[in-house]
């Protein structure tokens, strides 16, 4: 088994600071993205988790691997674990990111923890980014990035957890290939899981495409500021559970609470894909 110890010693409190505009067209073209007019102008609020269309590493054909991501090494380190998923995390927002504005992100590896899971051999890598303008604190992201073998052949993968039934409201979504390929071109993301039937199936082991995590938590947490209604967002916790796959309709569906809404995505299988909490301002 892959030891991390000394990798972590190194790695741990590495930062790093890119600066980026929150184009205007950008945010349009995620709107068209998502069915939507495009209807934003300069000085607008990004919505929450949107800033997935800014600040991605700027990466050269010739840096990256096999599964379209960058290489290992750079940043985050190469633990020898080729399988890459995004877990979730929280973010607390100070104040809005808007339109126009040019953002500062720093990213700060916090945390490196290796375990054993039902699939195998897992490294959980966490990471804070911080946004500000002009110095002033605008949102923290802190990230959960979860790192693991290559799939064995045959092996079923793990049961799912039931989705809750106690659903106030729904929302049904069908993913098609377009809708992920577009979403991907616009966080510039090369994750072949995402466009490569071929590769999701015989290199990672997936039965088709599959739908970007980012993508599902945005959906989710536009439907949860729908129920929030005029209440300010505060935070909000993600946790990415099991897969969504492309032509399967998938339901967003949630729940009002004391401290603001709790969403989901039910997979086909009545199992649970994602969860969000929504936490409005006291």
């Amino acid at each position: 088994m892959l030891s991390v110890t000394g990798i972590s010693a190194d790695a741990v409190g590495r930062s790093e600071r890119v600066t980026d505009t929150l184009d205007l067209r950008q945010a349009r073209l995620m709107q068209l993205t998502l069915d939507r007019e495009a209807t934003f102008a300069c000085g607008d609020p990004l919505p929450p988790f949107w800033h997935y269309l800014y600040f991605n590493p700027q990466i050269r054909a010739s840096d990256q691997g096999l599964d379209g991501h960058e290489r290992l090494g750079r940043f985050i380190p190469d633990f020898g674990l080729p399988r890459r998923m995004w877990a979730g995390g929280r973010v607390t927002v100070d104040a809005p990111l808007r339109l126009g504005e040019t953002v500062e992100k720093t990213s700060t590896i916090r945390a490196i923890e290796e375990k054993n899971g039902r699939s195998g051999q897992l490294c959980f890598v966490t990471v804070d980014h911080d946004f500000t303008v002009a110095g002033a604190h605008r949102m923290r992201e802190t990230q959960t990035i979860v790192y693991r073998a290559a799939p064995a052949t045959g092996v079923a993968p793990p049961p799912g957890t039931p989705a809750p039934d106690d659903a106030m409201f729904a929302r049904e979504v069908t993913p098609d290939p377009v809708l992920l390929f577009r979403y991907s071109a616009l966080i510039f993301y090369g994750h072949r899981i995402h466009y490569d039937a071929d590769y999701a199936r015989e290199t990672e082991g997936y039965p088709g495409l599959v739908v970007q995590g980012p993508l599902i938590a945005t959906l989710l947490i536009d439907l949860g500021l729908e129920r929030l209604g005029a209440r300010q967002l505060r935070a909000f916790d993600i946790r990415a559970m099991a897969p969504l796959f492309v032509t399967d309709p998938f339901s967003l569906q949630g729940r009002d609470t004391d401290q603001g809404v709790f969403l989901w995505a039910r997979r086909p299988d009545g199992t649970v894909a994602m969860t969000v909490m929504l936490e409005a301002a006291q």
